[in-house]
């Protein structure tokens, strides 16, 4: 996986270049009047449309602009669907891969970068440990003999983090249309606290039973998933 762990960090380069160069068209455009989402998918319908808009105030100049700054977006796109391909199918060919891919909010991507970073998990003594490991457990502070939880630590590796965090938030968005064990937890955590709070919460959860099937060769188990 030592080569997954490269395309990994080639692909979450690009992909920060690709959110930078959105935001730098969105910033542009902004002065013409000319809103889009946040989301890639948004933005690329929206500039493919203002180019192709005679009537919407662009000038010549900045139409030329704009439409080198799109080849640029598509390149980018390109190459992430490149490397995209590749941890796909080095996500098929690894077993241990394999399985992490039947967790909720668990891809390809997140799957190779999980074996890449962990390995068989056999470093950490439980499920715990290794979401510590990751800054997925809230940092405690004593003071007059009680305790309170502040926000997560953030040590370890920052990409997988970021990764299993995307990924929980994936599922939260899906979570209210199931009645299994683990959308009805996640669901009641995210009723009581605030979404950020539940989507670490189910990253969390996510990286111990990755550490139970990594450690002991097992499938993902429904039924134990809220336990």
């Amino acid at each position: 996986m030592c080569g997954v762990r490269l395309q990994e960090g080639d692909r979450s380069s690009l992909v920060e270049q690709r959110t930078a160069k959105g935001n730098q068209i969105r910033g542009l455009v902004a002065e013409y009047g000319l809103v889009a989402s946040k989301e890639i998918s948004s933005l690329r319908q929206a500039i493919s449309a203002w180019l192709e808009d005679a009537d919407n105030g662009l000038s010549m100049r900045f139409r030329q602009l704009l439409d080198g700054l799109w080849r640029d977006l598509r390149m980018l796109d390109g190459r992430i669907a490149e490397l995209d391909g590749q941890i796909n199918e080095a996500a098929k060919a690894d077993s241990s891969a394999r399985r992490l891919q039947l967790l909720r909010g668990v891809g390809p991507v997140v799957a190779t970068a999980l074996v890449a970073c962990v390995g068989d998990a056999s470093q950490f003594a439980n499920g715990r440990q290794m979401a510590a490991s990751l800054g997925l457990t809230p940092r405690q502070h004593s003071s007059g003999g009680r305790d309170r939880l502040l926000g997560i630590s953030k040590r370890g590796d920052a990409y997988m983090r970021s990764l299993l965090v995307h990924g929980a938030r994936a599922m939260l968005r899906t979570a209210p249309r199931h009645d299994d064990p683990l959308s009805r937890w996640v669901t009641r955590i995210a009723a009581r606290a605030h979404p950020n709070v539940a989507c670490v919460a189910m990253a969390n959860k996510t990286a111990r039973m990755a550490w139970a099937m990594l450690r002991h060769g097992t499938d993902y188990q429904p039924a134990l998933a809220a336990a």
